[in-house]
């Protein structure tokens, strides 16, 4: 407490009412949300009725280790620090026959919803479906969701237009519950819907949360915020912790609006604001507060600091992206020589992912490691996903979730009807899809060409499964991706030879890992009379270890990241680029006259820099494979001229030389030693 500020200080005393923390960019609400968990439990609320819910498992992991060191061990035993989708999931194993599903649930993750949607798109009877429109498709199910809508309330709701998508919401919705599988969407909506339906279970979680820590506020979406109050009804006893300036996902859900709505559903809200930041410099702070005053608060606040005044905001004109490219590089290579810094802190911001490619070549031929974040996985690959869940299924064919996924890979013919029957009929025996397969009372619901090809999938399993234990097992494996012609269903599915090159690749590269993994001395508990199979799908659990670690231990390189991904962050030297009309605000929130998030993404991306923040447009750019001529983002020009600098040069003035000549003087010296 004695490191808090006043503000910080009145926030975690309070929590005998609801309160809203109003906490900006760099104002150490991670220190807040800390230090009144252990306030709650030196007070002597346990800990196990104490819940921290964030949006990301990085954010939970940072807060749980934040605090484990101002807190013994033992008093923080069942404490909940998790994410909303965590949360949800936890209620969903303990309720889940209150809502009519087996044990053991199984998640669809994105490529498992598209997958479905699309079989289901295929199987359409009505021909009102379009393939081509999957993506909009899975959006607008997503948002649905989201905003607490449910199929039947769609469905009667539903015009011409959105007809086609709210009976695809239902058939959706039907598949999934047959399959005793939820995407991440339900891990909120389902036990929102139970617990506003069943007043015992309510009073369990109400009992069992008695204090409830809401972080990123902001971001939550309409059934993320009903959850929130369900939970909390009973007790009032509740912080949100957020700040509507840095609301940046309105179009996957979220609602800043739900910080005002807080006002309303809670009279005696109190309101505790954080604008001290310990982060940026004042020109910095400066820059980010005039440009966000142009959007409307329902809540005012301004961010200062007591750091130093700092350089000026540095705003660079390309002729095109090449060059831009290119200029970025030297100013990145340049500023660290003078200053004898680290790679590790600069970033490259960017509006999106396409935008990476030509600023990591630039670095890479220049000798700079870099480091792209939020790239594909090699984990979360199709194919790779494909055969691990394959493995899955030889070492247990009870995971219903690895039995989906590769029942139809490569397709079978074995269609949405027969699997949802098939569903149907293990929920009601209250045993696995592969088990019910077997039974013979599955031919009173199957025909039997269809009943007679799941039986064929699942010997075929049983076959691989026991050869590959008493043979060679990765020669066994080889064999069955050779039996299923996985290859050339990799071939047939794509056009392009480079991407069927790569995904072979993959393929490769996953069986090699696979077998090196399972010929390995191990240190974990694994039994000795576990099969080199079994070693290896054990192993298999710890990928998401590996995938955390990555940016973890990405060393010392150039981040390159969108602004998304950069919200909670922070680096020394932030290069902002492309801004643009059109890039930075976006087209689509130009044309739907819905630039506030966009100026928020802004300044998201300007108060991630400690030191300095340079801003980069091109006059020119290839779109669609044509030149076309560019406009600096309008948010240029909402910026303090007094804290900017235009085209700023290297030798723009004689003190400015002087001083540049002396840095990189001190970088020699720096290098030589």
């Amino acid at each position: 407490m004695r490191s808090l500020n006043p503000q910080q200080k009145a926030a975690v005393n309070a929590t005998n009412t609801p309160l809203l923390v109003l906490a900006g960019a760099g104002s150490g609400k991670t220190s807040v949300i800390t230090a009144k968990i252990a306030h709650l439990i030196r007070q002597g609320m346990s800990a196990r009725h104490i819940a921290a819910i964030t949006f990301t498992n990085k954010a939970a992991r940072e807060m749980k280790s934040r605090i484990s060191t101002v807190v013994d061990s033992k008093q923080i035993r069942g404490l909940t620090v998790s994410t909303f989708h965590s949360l949800g999931l936890e209620i969903l194993r303990k309720e889940h026959q209150k809502l009519g599903y087996k044990s053991r649930l199984s998640l669809f993750d994105e490529q498992d919803k598209k997958t479905l949607l699309k079989e289901l798109i295929r199987h359409d009877s009505t021909g009102l479906l379009n393939d081509d429109d999957l993506d909009r498709y899975v959006w607008q199910i997503s948002q649905w969701k989201n905003g607490f809508i449910l199929p039947s309330f769609e469905l009667s709701q539903a015009t011409d237009g959105t007809a086609p998508a709210a009976q695809l919401y239902q058939l959706y919705q039907d598949q999934l519950k047959a399959y005793n599988a939820v995407d991440f969407d339900d891990l909120i909506l389902l036990p929102v819907q139970l617990l506003e339906k069943d007043p015992v279970t309510l009073n369990w979680w109400q009992q069992k949360i008695r204090y409830l820590l809401v972080d990123e506020y902001q971001d939550t979406n309409a059934t993320q915020y009903q959850l929130v109050k369900l939970l909390i009804a009973k007790s009032r006893r509740f912080t949100a912790v957020g700040d509507d300036d840095q609301s940046i996902y309105a179009w996957r859900g979220a609602r800043p609006e739900n910080i005002a709505l807080l006002q309303r559903d809670f009279p005696d809200l109190e309101v505790i604001k954080l604008e001290q930041n310990y982060r940026s410099t004042r020109r910095i702070l400066r820059a980010a507060n005039h440009l966000i005053a142009n959007n409307p608060h329902p809540f005012e606040k301004t961010l200062w600091s007591q750091k130093e005044e700092g350089v000026p905001l540095k705003i660079l004109t390309h002729k095109n992206e090449q060059e831009e490219a290119e200029r970025i590089a030297s100013e990145i290579i340049g500023h660290k020589f003078r200053s004898g810094g680290r790679y590790k802190d600069y970033a490259i911001l960017y509006r999106g992912n396409h935008q990476s490619r030509l600023f990591e070549k630039s670095l890479r031929e220049n000798g700079v490691p870099c480091f792209i974040s939020g790239g594909t996985s090699f984990f979360s690959q199709t194919e790779v996903k494909d055969i691990l869940c394959y493995l899955r299924v030889l070492v247990n064919p009870e995971d219903d979730a690895a039995f989906l996924r590769v029942i139809n890979v490569p397709r079978r013919e074995i269609g949405p009807s027969t699997l949802e029957k098939l569903g149907n009929y293990a929920t009601q025996r209250k045993i696995s899809l592969f088990s019910a397969c077997f039974e013979y009372g599955l031919g009173q619901v199957l025909p039997n060409k269809a009943r007679g090809s799941l039986e064929q999938f699942c010997h075929f399993i049983n076959d691989t499964s026991d050869r590959a234990k008493r043979g060679d097992t990765f020669a066994v494996l080889n064999q069955m991706l050779d039996a299923i012609q996985y290859n050339d269903w990799i071939k047939d599915s794509h056009d392009n030879d480079k991407v069927i090159e790569r995904k072979l690749g993959n393929v490769k590269e996953l069986m090699d890992w696979l077998e090196r993994l399972a010929q390995s001395e191990s240190e974990d508990s694994l039994s000795i009379d576990d099969s080199p199979l079994e070693k290896a799908v054990s192993k298999i659990q710890l990928l998401d270890i590996l995938e955390r670690n990555q940016e973890e231990e990405q060393g010392d390189r150039v981040t390159l990241m969108t602004y998304h991904s950069a919200k909670g962050l922070e680096f020394p030297h932030v290069f902002m680029v492309g801004t643009e009309e059109g890039i930075l605000p976006h087209q689509n929130s130009i044309d739907e006259e819905n630039i506030e998030e966009e100026r928020r993404l802004a300044y998201v991306g300007i108060t991630r820099a400690q030191k300095t923040c340079t801003l980069s447009y091109c006059a020119h750019r290839k779109r669609y494979g044509e030149i076309q001529e560019c406009e600096p983002s309008r948010f240029l020009n909402e910026l303090p001229e007094s804290d900017i600098e235009w085209n700023a040069k290297q030798n723009k003035d004689p003190a400015t030389q002087k001083k540049h000549g002396r840095e990189t003087l001190a970088g020699l010296r720096a290098m030589l030693a």
